[in-house]
């Protein structure tokens, strides 16, 4: 029997930031992106004592809070990571968070920021865009992006608005993403005068959106007298015709609304309330799915959300709920973008009063944990500095009744999270389902029987005559509530059957994409990508030996958190 807790699951954001910081990626994003990691590792280590403590505990005693999650928890998961195709993620990830010593070196950090900037004024063009690989053509989206990490280290104090080192790169920038705005507002004026049509239609465009956005964080810095008309114009529109976009473009306008004091945000922020689902597990989140586009990814567009409902809505309990989905997102899935990743760590770790770091990531108060009549004393048990990570274990002897109950008072205001494990061994078909977890299997046989009709499925029941020759159909059906990553499906046979399909493969079915490799004992499939929704595998088989044998049972689990895990029920087959 197995217990495990984290008391602080925000430090698992604090481990991705040397992902930022190592990506190989050449492209101008990503030199923002190492600078943004840097100011803001800078701005982590310098808030409070404890955080710097926790570092230095990471790199000399607690060496496996920096282990990746995939490597974590062999003994609780069905397959080693070592059976899996993810053994090199697991290694990529372990080294990211051994960099994390090396990121929060304090002197290598001023080193750091400085270099990236002059690659920056490197790559910055005559005209002030910047392209989104050096010798490529200015790109507005990626100055304007550029732009945006900039304006949120001012917004939280990480870098002075006065800045020398950074002044004529912003001045540049901010003159480019004017003269691109006049010149989109001119060509659809052009177009307008030219094809019929009138200016006061919807012509609200996502990058103009994203204009007026990020210039908010510049209000300091006076825009050219020629982006006036344009400016006014796109503000009426998104003023008029919010509500016909997308999730994430609403969000942008809200704060641009907010920022310029304009009552309309709050029936923007009213709206996004209403399209919400909320839950005690899951916190308040958003169902608009994935897209292709900047402006439809899922990760940014939350972490927009929270930035939204933190500043123009001023309401942190609504803010915190926010959070909790981003954790749990976190727990189940890697974060594979820079730029998803430091939007997701600017959420969570900087949302506090006046730009200081979020009081989730100081707090230190011991939880009270209680596994049956036993209080878990967390002085002596082995934690992990920052996540406060526990893990405790129960052989046979020890285990009784009343280890069902387990009792966790948070003192802290931060979310927590843990699970139990009770791990034995059973007959194949007397294994029973669980009552309801994140993860549903249901498994059937059919018997494929040859008519005039074509073939017909039969379903197989105890007392459904099986030969050796006949054909059957394995079915599987897995019904997924959240999205995960990194998932693995174990099918276990009977051992009188013989699969037919025994060339390892990667297949697709619709949008979902996954390796299917027949060992001697099961057929296995690994998700890389495990959307939420209902999916059905089919694969088959052929009877070989008679004989009464166990069916063999389906089991499912989450390799980022095994505590996600499921089975199908155990059954049996007759083969006469």
């Amino acid at each position: 029997y197995t217990f495990e807790y984290t008391a602080n699951p925000v430090w698992y954001a604090v481990q991705a930031l040397p992902y930022i910081q190592q990506t190989n990626n050449v492209s101008t994003q990503a030199i923002i992106d190492r600078m943004y990691a840097n100011v803001l590792a800078s701005k982590i280590a310098n808030a409070h004592p404890k955080i710097k403590a926790v570092f230095d505990q990471w790199s000399t005693k607690d060496k496996d809070a920096l282990v990746s999650n995939l490597s974590k928890n062999e003994t609780l998961k069905s397959a080693i990571l070592e059976e899996t195709p993810w053994v090199r993620q697991a290694m990529s990830e372990s080294e990211q968070k051994r960099n994390i010593a090396v990121l929060f070196d304090l002197n290598k950090l001023a080193d750091e920021r400085n270099i990236a900037i002059q690659k920056l004024v490197e790559r910055q063009m005559s005209n002030g865009g910047f392209p989104w690989l050096a010798g490529g053509r200015d790109n507005v989206y990626t100055t304007q992006n550029i732009m945006e990490n900039l304006g949120h280290l001012y917004h939280l104090g990480a870098i002075e608005i006065n800045d020398a080192a950074l002044t004529n790169i912003v001045s540049n920038a901010l003159k480019y993403m004017d003269d691109e705005l006049v010149i989109r507002y001119q060509k659809l004026k052009e177009n307008t005068n030219k094809y019929g049509g009138n200016m006061d239609d919807d012509h609200l465009d996502d990058l103009s959106v994203h204009y007026l956005y990020v210039k908010t964080f510049f209000k300091h810095v006076n825009a050219t007298p020629a982006s006036t008309e344009a400016r006014t114009y796109y503000y009426g529109q998104a003023q008029k015709y919010w509500l016909k976009r997308g999730l994430y473009t609403q969000a942008m306008i809200g704060l641009i609304l907010h920022r310029n004091d304009d009552k309309i945000a709050n029936n923007v922020v009213k709206s996004l309330r209403e399209k919400s689902f909320s839950s005690d597990e899951m916190g308040i989140y958003w169902n608009e799915g994935n897209g292709f586009y900047w402006h439809q990814l899922p990760i940014e567009r939350h972490a927009l959300m929270i930035e939204l409902f933190s500043e123009a809505a001023n309401n942190k309990d609504e803010a915190d709920k926010m959070k909790v989905w981003l954790l749990k997102n976190k727990q189940t899935n890697h974060w594979k973008t820079s730029k998803s990743t430091s939007a997701a760590i600017f959420a969570l770790l900087l949302q506090g009063e006046n730009g200081n770091i979020s009081q989730w990531v100081t707090e230190s108060v011991q939880p009270v944990l209680m596994v049956g009549t036993e209080l878990i004393n967390t002085a002596t048990t082995n934690s992990e500095s920052g996540t406060g990570y526990i893990k405790k274990s129960w052989n046979t002897e020890s285990i009784n009744k009343d280890m069902a109950t387990i009792k966790i008072t948070n003192n802290n205001k931060s979310i927590a999270w843990g699970a139990a494990y009770y791990q034995y061994f059973e007959q194949l078909d007397q294994i029973k389902t669980f009552a309801d977890t994140p993860l549903k299997l249901n498994k059937k046989l059919y018997k494929i029987v040859s008519t005039p009709k074509g073939d017909e499925l039969i379903e197989i029941k105890n007392d459904t005559p099986l030969k050796p020759g006949d054909k059957i159909k394995i079915r599987i059906e897995l019904r997924v509530d959240r999205e995960m990553e990194y998932v693995h499906m174990k099918d276990m046979r009977a051992s009188g059957l013989e699969p037919e399909n025994v060339i390892s493969e990667y297949k697709y079915q619709g949008q979902l994409g996954y390796y299917e490799t027949t060992k001697d004992l099961a057929t296995h499939f690994y998700f890389t990508n495990l959307p939420k929704g209902t999916f059905v595998f089919e694969y088959p088989v052929r009877v070989v030996h008679k004989g009464d044998f166990s069916g063999g049972i389906t089991n499912i689990e989450c390799m980022y958190a095994p505590e996600y895990s499921s089975h199908s029920e155990g059954s049996r087959i007759v083969v006469k």
